[in-house]
């Protein structure tokens, strides 16, 4: 280098890098100060009123006359998020299904579930061949890479939430999608013990290799409601009441890899403590009224409101009611986060001490077994 050539400043060295698609590391000192403290949540609070979504399920209806070319599926976007999507990694939203209606059979790497809002057992879900009946409340998974199609056998419309990992798969840029050869499944015949859901119990063939995972299951309401009402005198979970969650039933592991579904009942009058996660979630309420508060921002719920709690963010529930129970549904992103070991909590649960930053933690409430 000359004495008279004058020497480069950052700037312009970066844009020479740029040019050779290279960048510094120093360009992300910015990013790194940023999460001091902790990440900002991704979204904002942000809730659907039943009574709004309602009258829109009827009006789909009229404009689109049949449900053979797409889904009536109204999805609950987040008003902060530019990528769409209810939370940064989930998706959920309100479907319709008309009287004598099918929605076809496909199958895609997404794992999804549905939550029936009003179903019979005239209602069901095919999964790999496997009827799945959806009644009132019902949760039935539709596991990644498993064929489904949707069936309305009564005379009236019926009604489900939909949950599904649709950020997560896209950002991984591991999206398959495969309609079925034809409109419908052939069903297997449940009477002679072809249903895999069926090896998920407590007596199971013995010549068979178990599947693990991404199960065609159906988890019936009155199983789960029973289940609430038994342990509804317990102490419970501090910070989310009555709190149960759908397990694997062969594993006891999440409901499904990426998704976990929780039930939980708010007893009357019942308040819960502050605490954050680094999960996301999205809630459907069963039944009741209440407050959830996000933040500075409150949530007033009632039944068959959805809202949505992003990650990291200061959250509470409270039952308004002094004599009837609360109950909410919910499905979190906890199995993603927990298996890159990234799920945190704040405050951490008393039995299980940890400093700051947070180690890896059960969830709220739940006493570690190490």
């Amino acid at each position: 280098m000359s004495v008279q050539e004058k020497k480069k400043t950052l700037e312009e060295f970066d844009a020479d890098l740029a040019k050779l698609h290279i960048r510094g590391q120093w360009k992300y000192d910015a990013l790194l100060e940023r999460a001091i403290g902790g990440p900002k949540p991704a979204g904002v609070p942000y809730i659907w009123k039943w009574e709004t979504i309602y009258p829109l399920l009827l009006e789909a209806c009229e404009v689109m006359p049949e449900s053979y070319t797409a889904r009536r599926h109204l999805g609950f976007i987040n008003p902060a998020l530019e990528r769409g999507g209810t939370t940064h990694t989930l998706n959920a939203g309100i479907q319709m299904v008309r009287p004598g209606e099918m929605a076809w059979a496909h199958r895609h790497t997404i794992g999804a579930l549905r939550f029936g809002i009003k179903g019979s057992q005239q209602v069901y879900t095919v999964v790999n061949g496997e009827v799945c009946p959806m009644e009132n409340y019902d949760l039935v998974l539709t596991p990644r890479w498993n064929w489904h199609d949707h069936h309305n056998e009564s005379k009236e419309d019926t009604i489900w939430m939909d949950v599904l990992d649709v950020p997560v798969v896209f950002m991984l840029n591991a999206v398959f999608y495969e309609p079925y050869p034809g409109e419908r499944q052939q069903a297997r015949r449940a009477s002679e013990g072809e249903y895999i859901g069926a090896r998920a119990g407590m007596l199971r063939p013995t010549w068979e290799r178990p599947k693990l995972d991404h199960l065609p299951l159906r988890y019936p309401w009155k199983e789960a409601e029973a289940q609430l009402k038994r342990m509804a005198k317990l102490e419970g979970n501090p910070y989310e009441g009555i709190s149960l969650e759908y397990a694997n039933p062969v594993t006891g592991g999440p409901t499904l890899p990426t998704l976990g579904c929780w039930i939980q009942m708010l007893r009357p009058g019942e308040g819960t403590k502050p605490h954050r996660r680094t999960s996301s979630a999205v809630y459907f309420v069963v039944r009741g009224e209440g407050t959830t508060v996000v933040g500075d921002q409150e949530l007033n719920w009632r039944q068959h409101d959805g809202f949505c709690v992003p990650n990291w963010s200061w959250h509470h529930h409270i039952n308004r009611s002094k004599s009837e129970e609360a109950i909410l549904f919910s499905v979190h992103d906890i199995p993603i986060l927990q298996a890159l070991s990234l799920y945190f909590e704040e405050p951490e649960n008393s039995l299980q001490m940890a400093p700051s930053p947070p180690v890896p933690a059960v969830p709220s409430g739940k006493a570690s077994t190490q």
